[in-house]
């Protein structure tokens, strides 16, 4: 079984057996192989060709190094998969038929990898925060998404945001306006320079997300004794755990309950539901982890955060593991989660 994972900065692949069990952990000890050069998107999306140039050699590396004969079944993971995945859906279930005999096929938004390596396959909620930050749950029998929408109209709280406002608050201190950060204005002098220049710096670059991102760290730093570094980390909690509460499964909730103004029953606050942190965002420790945990508390009394057991690339080698052994529970979705079983080709 072949597990994928396409995101921003690159490629990972890992082979497993497909009767080593179900768990995540075990997963994440697959032989791997990483390429550090991202799949381009084109015209029609993520480009097919571009993945299967990486795809096959990874494979034969992999079997080489494993002495496997065969793939039983291939789990890809993309980010943008739900929006740019046409060509990967339209090209590889064929490509892979033709060049490994591939007949099981899962193609996922890379929120469906992290979900899966974090949780498994039982319900639950993952928030996934990095640069960007995108909320999924399922009660396993469909999906439910908050933001991911892209650093301009949304992933409120991920590193972007938390950058662009720890910038914000340089800036204003720089111009003498209520709000501002001398302290943060200091780490922002340091890293970029003098502040007058740094939206000439900043506007021009095409990975903009990434550099804002960059800031994140020093408004963790400065969080425990500066309290604007610390409000911009309690205001990125309360985007979280709205958006954590947004896609909590109501599986405790009494379907007859009258419905609140956001379309919950009135009784689903309380509902159990496990919420895994994963992503690089989460390695702030303490800073971002109080506050994210108390506002989750006050959203969602039956709320309980739990640590991720495994990573994305575990989540796809967990995804193609339960297809190849016909044991694949997530809900089956055209954009969020696509599968092609030998009957289907």
């Amino acid at each position: 079984m072949l597990g994928v994972d396409s995101g921003g900065s690159g490629v990972r692949f890992a082979l497993g057996r497909a009767d080593s069990g179900s768990g995540v952990r075990a997963g994440t000890a697959a032989p791997t192989v990483v390429s550090k050069e991202p799949v381009p998107t084109g015209p029609a999306g993520i480009d097919a060709g571009r993945l299967l140039e990486q795809l096959l050699p990874a494979v034969e590396e992999l079997r080489a190094r494993t002495g496997a004969e065969a793939v039983a079944a291939v789990a890809v993971g993309a980010a943008g998969m739900a929006s740019l995945g046409d060509d990967l859906r339209a090209r590889l279930p064929g490509a892979l038929a033709g060049a490994l005999g591939v007949r099981r096929l899962a193609l996922a938004a890379d929120g469906v990898t992290a979900y899966a390596g974090a949780l498994g396959q039982r319900p639950g909620a993952v928030v996934a925060a990095g640069t960007g930050m995108i909320a999924l749950g399922t009660d396993l029998t469909r999906w439910q998404r908050a933001d991911g929408w892209g650093h301009l109209l949304g992933d409120c709280g991920g590193g972007a945001w938390i950058g662009r406002a720890g910038l914000e608050a340089a800036l204003r201190d720089h111009d003498g306006r209520r709000g501002g950060s001398a302290l943060l204005r200091e780490r922002a002098e340091a890293l970029f320079g003098p502040l007058p220049a740094l939206p000439s710096v900043l506007y021009p670059r095409a990975d903009r997300p990434a550099v804002l991102a960059s800031f994140a760290p020093e408004v963790a730093r400065c969080a425990p004794v500066d309290p604007v570094a610390a409000g911009i980390l309690r205001a990125a909690a309360r985007h979280i755990a709205e958006s954590a509460a947004a896609v909590c499964p109501d599986g405790g909730a009494d379907a007859r309950a009258p419905l609140s103004p956001a379309g919950r029953s009135a009784d689903a606050s309380v509902s159990e539901c496990e919420v895994a942190l994963t992503g690089g965002l989460f390695g702030m420790g303490d800073p971002l982890l109080v506050p994210v945990r108390e506002e989750l508390a006050a959203l969602r009394p039956g709320a309980r955060t739990v640590s991720a057991a495994g990573d994305p690339l575990a989540g796809a080698v967990l995804i193609a593991a339960a297809l190849a052994r016909g044991e694949l529970r997530l809900p089956h979705d055209p954009a969020m989660l696509r599968v092609t079983t030998e009957q289907d080709t």
